[in-house]
């Protein structure tokens, strides 16, 4: 069984592949742990899909998914998906990129399934989703979907007892979802929440209908912590301004703190018993391009470890961001792997 799973970040694509031999109690062999960056995806998509075909014969290719639809495969897709998934008037890098790579997949008959977002999960009630576009895209379930694994692995727990608040943090944006019983319950995305290094983050509508020219899906990608700063700088540099990192601090502890109200009954300490007596761990998991810089994790740790204790999730990989090993993960789940299990209690079919 051989899968790839594909992560269509803001800076970077990046692709995690694991072979798996089935009932030989073999580890997974890793096939592929690779970053190409956006702009060169969107220059020359033909990197990607040649870096793929190196592979063949491939079993499944989860993603690039951009914001999610309800599960399918590639075959299906139609243009009005294309518009789902990605805003198709805009000219970001991460976006023509990800069209360019979906046309020529579905051309040469790839093995491509997209996965869901956050709000067309069943698992997250339907009042919840009211005035909501963006709850965490589809790469978004993929590092939670890693999450899941590597608590259930860490913790001794089943898939269903996992249960976890994740705060993804990439170059561009900020997400911070919320995990009870192995499912999704709740998210806010890049787009609607915790400001990100690139992006503004929830936008006031007072500020949307001011602004000129109108509104385009441009704006999300500015007004973010680098905006703020005023300055060409890079995550690392961030050490050097305090302002901004309590402008982080802030909202991702905000986010946090409103996705506990959505888990119900927040277990912290472990040593709390859940309904029904049963011991139901909770953690806030960190994970993302910016987790890579120690001032920020720890920031962001002594921040949160009053709500929940604070871990970094353990990659798959070398290289390649959890993103793309969540997706590895799921599409060996759908293909009824060792983890269909975490895949069936996610809710992705």
């Amino acid at each position: 069984m051989r899968v790839v799973g594909i992560d269509p970040g803001t800076y970077s694509f990046d692709l995690f592949g694991m072979e798996e031999v089935m009932n030989k109690g073999l580890q997974p062999l890793v096939i592929m742990d690779e970053s190409i960056k956006s702009e060169d995806v969107f220059n020359n998509p033909h990197i990607l899909i040649r870096k793929l075909e190196e592979l063949i014969p491939l079993d499944a290719v989860i993603g690039p998914s951009g914001y999610g639809i309800p599960f399918k495969n590639i075959k299906n897709m139609t243009e009005d998906d294309i518009g789902r998934m990605i805003p198709l008037d805009t000219h970001a890098a991460v976006n023509e990129g990800i069209k360019m790579v979906l046309l020529e997949m579905k051309q040469r008959g790839m093995p491509v399934y997209f996965t869901p977002g956050v709000i067309h999960l069943e698992t997250v009630p339907s009042y919840r989703k009211w005035n909501r576009f963006d709850m965490g895209t589809a790469d978004k379930v993929c590092c939670v979907a890693l999450g899941i694994k590597e608590q259930s692995e860490r913790l001794g727990i089943p898939f269903d007892k996992t249960s976890f608040v994740y705060v993804e943090a990439g170059y561009g944006f900020t997400a911070v979802i919320a995990v009870k019983e192995g499912k999704i319950v709740d998210g806010i995305g890049g787009t609607n929440g915790s400001v990100g290094f690139l992006a503004c983050g929830g936008l006031d509508a007072e500020i949307a209908i001011r602004l000129k020219p109108p509104l385009t899906q441009d704006i999300v990608f500015r007004g973010g912590l680098k905006d703020f700063v005023g300055e060409d700088i890079e995550p690392k540099d961030l050490v050097n301004f305090e302002e901004a990192m309590l402008l982080f601090g802030e909202n991702v502890e905000k986010d946090v703190a409103s996705m506990l109200v959505s888990m119900h009954h927040p277990k912290s300490p472990l040593s709390q018993k859940g309904e029904g007596g049963i011991c139901l761990p909770q953690e806030i998991i960190l994970s993302g391009r910016l987790m890579a810089h120690d001032f920020i994790r720890d920031e962001l740790t002594c921040r949160l470890n009053k709500y929940a204790p604070v871990v970094k999730v353990r990659k798959l990989s070398k290289i390649a961001k959890e993103a793309a090993c969540g997706a590895c993960i799921m599409g060996e789940g759908l293909l009824g792997g060792k983890y269909r299990w975490l895949v069936e209690n996610l809710g992705i079919l």
